[in-house]
């Protein structure tokens, strides 16, 4: 297989349709803690990100070795519309509605790669997170989701609006009131992040 370096998502694709499973394992390398990030956050279990996010792989092979990728989508974008699917079909099963844990037995940053130069640091940014993440848990669903596929999937606009199935500018609505509630709820609370 070529340098992995100068391989593009599109490369790595056609080289995994062609045989080459390493392909596959450079794709999952390059994309695991956005894609996983962004399961965990919505469905709130590590376990059960873990599932979906092997699900969501077996689902990317099936699809690849069927001939169901178009090149001209993004394989990130095209594999963050599979998970967010698979998740949306595990709360249709459960018949209920994600929320993120506040509780201390969960950090929800452990699944996040963070370069922390100093304790001091590491604590202030820590807390701020948490902080920032309890605020972010008390949104409507609506506005959580796209604070989620916005800052920690890193999606533009555009794919948020299609991945949730509205038009971008009720998504970048739904942003605009999140952001309004974050600030008003940090007003309100005297917080200091």
């Amino acid at each position: 297989m070529r340098s992995t370096i100068t391989l593009t998502d599109e490369q790595a694709v056609q080289l995994f349709i062609n045989g080459e499973a390493s392909a596959l394992e450079l794709l999952i390398e390059r994309h695991k803690n956005r894609i996983f990030s962004s399961i965990y956050l919505l469905v709130k279990d590590k376990y059960l990100a873990e599932d979906i996010f092997q699900d969501l792989f077996i689902k990317i092979i099936e699809n690849l070795k069927s001939g169901n990728y178009k090149e001209e989508n993004k394989f990130l974008f095209w594999a963050m519309r599979i998970a967010h699917n698979l998740c949306v079909d595990h709360f249709r099963k459960v018949k209920s509605r994600p929320i993120i844990r506040t509780s201390n037995d969960t950090d929800i940053f452990d699944v996040l790669d963070f370069a922390e130069p100093n304790a001091e640091e590491s604590i202030m940014k820590s807390q701020s997170r948490n902080q920032v993440m309890k605020l972010v848990s008390l949104l409507p669903e609506e506005q959580r989701e796209v604070i989620i596929l916005r800052h920690f999937a890193d999606l533009k606009f555009k794919q948020i609006a299609e991945l949730l199935n509205c038009s971008v500018n009720t998504a970048l609505g739904r942003m605009r009131y999140a952001l309004l509630n974050i600030r008003k709820m940090v007003e309100e609370k005297q917080l200091a992040l």
